[in-house]
């Protein structure tokens, strides 16, 4: 497979991103996005799904986290989509469940082109540290759609706020790099209709 490094900077008047990602990496990270909580969920994701991951952001977090979180994903999204170019000689789908503590997530991925989110996760309350609980599925939704990814995330067992924001974003890790794993018996993509 050819080298799944990409690089995506992003500038509105909102947000001033700069993404590096290397699908193939060992989960080494460089995260500052200015929301504590989310830098610390990042590099679970990026740690799990052994990817590198440089992430600066400056965000008018002055209003509240919401446009910092959201083009997060959009971006990210978009660095994942590039890396894996024609999608050719990779699984394609991905499943993990993960268990923290008292608290089970599951996540499940098609790298199908087609954007989808599922998103089934009640939280107990409504902030975890600088980060609004709400923004999760924003965040989660941005990222399948930029990703043009089919994105199942479920709490099985819920619990404490915290175990269950890290079990979601571990298990995306854990899925994503299986989906995007290479399967040396497929040297097209997976598809009947040859394109994803």
């Amino acid at each position: 497979m050819e080298n799944r490094i990409t690089n995506i900077v992003r500038t509105t008047k909102e947000t001033d991103i700069n993404l590096t990602l290397n699908l193939d990496g060992t989960g080494k990270t460089n995260i500052h996005t200015g929301v504590g909580f989310f830098d610390h969920m990042l590099d679970g994701f990026a740690r799990h799904g052994l990817f590198d991951l440089d992430l600066q952001v400056v965000g008018d977090l002055h209003v509240d986290c919401h446009h910092t979180v959201e083009d997060v994903g959009i971006v990210l999204g978009q660095a994942i989509l590039k890396a894996l170019g024609d999608k050719k000689g990779i699984k394609r789908y991905g499943s993990f469940l993960l268990p923290m503590d008292e608290t089970l997530a599951m996540c499940a991925i098609d790298l199908s082109g087609r954007p989808y989110l599922n998103f089934q996760a009640e939280f107990p309350i409504g902030k975890l540290d600088d980060f609004d609980t709400e923004m999760f599925r924003e965040f989660f939704y941005a990222l399948s759609y930029s990703a043009a990814m089919n994105l199942h995330l479920k709490i099985l067992e819920p619990g404490n706020a915290h175990h269950m924001a890290e079990a979601l974003f571990k298990a995306l890790g854990k899925a994503l790099d299986a989906a995007t794993m290479e399967e040396p018996r497929m040297k097209d993509v997976w598809s009947t209709k040859g394109s994803l």
